[in-house]
């Protein structure tokens, strides 16, 4: 199958509202986890495993991305101290849709778009702003939307509850455990 647009997952919850929305709007979404960020390595493996269920559960093709817990460090490493929500969050926004960009091309797909949104923990200002100029460098079309909007992730928690999805309790790095 050919793909119009690869979507970033950062996790399954998050992923139940985004995705089954692009595939109603009439798009041909394929998955990509990439979550370098996310500590320890078991986390990284149950989420994924979630991931999976979720794309069985809506019949689509998921990626699960390399985990490169170094490469997620150096590309953090400046702010790595830096509360939730500051300089760490917006270079790790960066290093996984950069991850999904670099898939979607390697693809052929032109498309990208990301699950971060739905968090109404996260600046989805910052991840319009990163998404774009990672996609005008690219040469890709971002696809923003802001998912959290009109109930998205009260919407996310009970679609998650009814599938029995793991709902994590921290971002998933090491700091933001940290933070917790």
């Amino acid at each position: 199958m050919t793909y119009d647009i690869l979507l970033h997952l950062c996790c399954a919850p998050d992923a139940t509202v985004p995705w089954p929305s692009l595939i109603d709007e009439g798009y041909r979404v394929a998955g990509y986890f990439y979550s370098s960020n996310i500590h320890p390595f078991q986390e990284f493996k149950r989420r994924a495993g979630d991931v999976k269920t979720l794309s069985r559960a809506l019949g689509r093709e998921c990626i699960i991305g390399n985990y490169e817990p170094l490469r997620w460090l150096k590309a953090v490493r400046e702010d790595l101290l830096s509360p939730e929500g500051g300089g760490r969050c917006e270079r790790c926004f960066r290093a996984q849709l950069e991850a999904t960009a670099r898939e979607a091309l390697s693809r052929g797909i032109r498309s990208i778009s990301t699950t971060l949104s739905i968090s109404p923990h996260k600046d989805v200002a910052v991840i319009e702003r990163i998404g774009g100029e990672i996609c005008r460098e690219c040469g890709l079309e971002w696809i923003f939307r802001v998912w959290r909007k009109q109930g998205g992730f009260r919407l996310s928690v009970e679609r998650s509850t009814k599938m029995g999805l793991y709902r994590q309790r921290y971002c998933g790095c090491i700091m933001s455990i940290r933070d917790e």
